[in-house]
């Protein structure tokens, strides 16, 4: 076996742990889990364990319903360097995500510069903590509105509908922290026009 097929084995061996690893992170059994992706709980187990060799057909699914990049689930991560090498991807609006963290793990950190947009409140599961760095963030969550500046931080339990933007025409620099579960919400900001606190 030459080095090429060593270091292909190497990276495929390393696909079981890092989903069983997500899924754990999650609190979802394997029955949970095939119900939302819609592959057996064997064939889950088998990939997991590494009885089973991963493919595309199996890994996007799974990397869809654990919410990271396909190339987190597949590339080894690297050794000897620790400098994560940021990768700025452009959204829609002008809006820009910088993810800070590279593979798979309990809290998911992106720098994010927002850009004005049409608020619509969503919901899904997990946790966020949002950290203003620069401008002023709106956040609607549930009835309520607020304004965070620089150096407030909200953080909320995502099953409550919620949305954040800028509070004006301009953009916002935030930190945005995301992890699997919550076990309630509490924010650390004042409703839109109160006075600041000193």
């Amino acid at each position: 076996m030459d080095s090429v097929d060593v270091e292909l084995e190497q990276i495929l061996g390393g696909i079981g742990p890092r989903l069983r690893a997500l899924r754990l992170d999650r609190g979802l059994t394997l029955e949970a889990l095939a119900v939302t992706c819609g592959i057996s709980v064997s064939t889950l187990s088998r990939l997991e364990s590494g009885k089973r060799r991963p493919t595309l057909d199996l890994l996007i699914p799974l990397a869809r319903e654990h919410h990271v990049a396909l190339d987190q689930l597949v590339a080894a991560p690297a050794s000897g360097d620790p400098r994560v090498h940021l990768k700025p991807l452009r959204r829609a609006h002008g809006s820009t995500l910088v993810p800070l963290t590279q593979y798979p793990g309990r809290v998911q950190v992106f720098k994010q510069v927002l850009a004005p947009r049409e608020p619509k409140l969503v919901t899904h599961d997990g946790y966020e903590w949002l950290y203003v760095l620069a401008g002023e963030l709106r956040l609607m969550l549930g009835a309520d509105e607020f304004v965070l500046r620089p150096g407030e931080l909200a953080e909320f339990d995502t099953g409550e509908p919620h949305w954040f933007g800028p509070a004006g025409a301009g953009t916002v620099e935030i930190l945005h922290l995301f992890g699997p579960r919550g076990d309630q919400a509490v924010v650390r900001a004042r409703p839109a026009g109160a006075p600041p606190t000193r």
